[in-house]
């Protein structure tokens, strides 16, 4: 399969496999909104964690929800046009939360690519740790 059948095929937003949760349960849809809503641009960041949420990037911990919408702003403001697809997930065990991600945006030299993983953690129906991992493709 080619890079370009990989972003044009669609596969929906959420993978139903699953341990122990239904696709409709809570984690599922405050993982939907993450994907969805947050990383879509809008200011959600409130809505979706905790006071004291922590994102943990590669190079940086990002604190609480304007932290977290800090950081998706700067993305949007990097890549214009940014659209995420799942690939894997997301598939929901107990607390954690995990899927698998392609981004595609239009940066300063042109078309981007990048492809993810998500790992976050929930309590009491907020998102309060998550862990990036992405690599431009």
């Amino acid at each position: 399969m080619t890079k370009q059948q990989v972003i044009s095929r669609p596969r929906g937003l959420i993978n139903h496999r699953s341990t122990g949760s239904s696709p409709n349960s809570g984690a599922h849809r405050l993982y939907k909104r993450w994907i969805t809503e947050l990383w879509a641009g809008r200011r959600v960041a409130g809505e979706l964690v905790a006071p004291d949420f922590v994102g943990h990037w590669p190079t940086r911990d990002v604190r609480g929800p304007d932290g977290l919408q800090a950081e998706v702003d700067r993305m949007h403001l990097a890549l214009k046009e940014l659209a995420f697809v799942l690939e894997v997930g997301p598939v929901v065990d107990g607390d954690m939360i995990a899927a698998r991600w392609i981004a595609t945006g239009a940066g300063e030299g042109g078309p981007v690519r990048y492809t993810g993983n998500d790992l976050l953690r929930v309590a009491d129906g907020k998102i309060v740790e998550y862990w990036s991992g992405a690599t431009r493709s």
